[in-house]
Parts: structure tokens; sequence; C-alpha cells
């Protein structure tokens, strides 16, 4: 019910994440090799979440900063997946972009990805800069300047544990 009351209340959004989500899993199940199509359909999902911001120059901020979260969220999901994702033999772009097998880490592809990470990371920050968030601000630059760099590393390395919230 609370999906169908949100999809009335902005059809556009919701028309905009079902096409985002019928190119992704058109992409997923073709095994894109590559990260960026996936990435970008998954990114463009969420950054559509801006599209209804009257202000055009805040519209524009949320849109490069949800475009970019997205991305970031779309590629740690799947590196945090690696192990999982050979061993069912489920799609994983990180895998198929760096030839990864039984979900384990070339020192060379870990470095590389990092860097694909942080450039997601510093996109956000560059439209994080561009508006004021008000009281909003110490939470999110917290969560981008610091929040976001530590969960990165953390699944990069191989220490990053899921927090299961009972009660909610």
């Amino acid at each position: 019910r609370a999906y169908r009351r949100a999809a009335e209340r902005r059809p556009r959004f919701d028309q905009a994440v079902r096409r985002q989500l019928e190119i992704l899993s058109r992409l997923e199940a073709e095994n894109c090799p590559a990260l960026d199509p996936p990435a970008d359909a998954f990114a463009a999902l969420l950054s559509g979440a801006a599209a209804e911001v009257d202000d055009p120059i805040r519209r524009r901020v949320l849109e490069q900063i949800l475009y970019h979260l997205g991305r970031w969220v779309y590629l740690v999901d799947a590196a945090d997946d690696l192990k999982e994702d050979a061993a069912s033999g489920n799609y994983n772009p990180v895998a198929l972009r760096y030839g990864l097998t039984e979900g384990t880490w070339t020192p060379e592809a870990r470095r590389d990805f990092g860097y694909t990470l942080d450039h997601s990371i510093h996109m956000i920050t560059t439209a994080f800069e561009l508006w004021d968030f008000g009281v909003w601000r110490p939470l999110l630059e917290s969560t981008v300047y610091t929040g976001l760099f530590a969960v990165g590393k953390a699944v990069l390395d191989g220490t990053y544990r899921r927090v299961v919230m009972v009660g909610y």
C-alpha cells in the first residue's frame, strides 16, 4: 500500500525509477562486463529523486550528489558481495571488470577500484560545497567527508560488517 500511495503522489519519479530498474535488470541479465553502465543506471535512478525540487540550482546540486552517491552505493555493494556472488554465480560487475575469481581481490584491482570509489566521493563533495544545508551540514559533512571513505575502505579490506537493526 505504501508503494502505491508514493507512486500516486510522485508518478514521474515512479516512472523514472521503473525505467532505470528495467535498464539495470537488462544489463545484469546480459552480464555487462563494464562497471559504468549498471552503475549509471542505478545512479540515474537515485538522482531522479531531485527532479521535483523547484529551485534549479538546488535541484542540480541534489541531482549531482544523488547521482554520484547512487554510483558509489551500487559499486560498493557489488564489491561487498564479491565472495557471495562468486559462490552463487550471481552477476557482479566488479568481478567481471577486474577478472576476479572466487571473490578475491588482486592488489592492482583493489587499488584501481578504490580510485573509482574515491572519485565518486570527490564528485559528491564538489556538489555538496555548492549548497547551504543548514543544520544538516555537520551530519552530511561527516558522512560525505569521513563515513563514505571509511565504509569503502572497510569493504575493500574485507572488514565491513552489516548492522542489522532489530525492532525497526
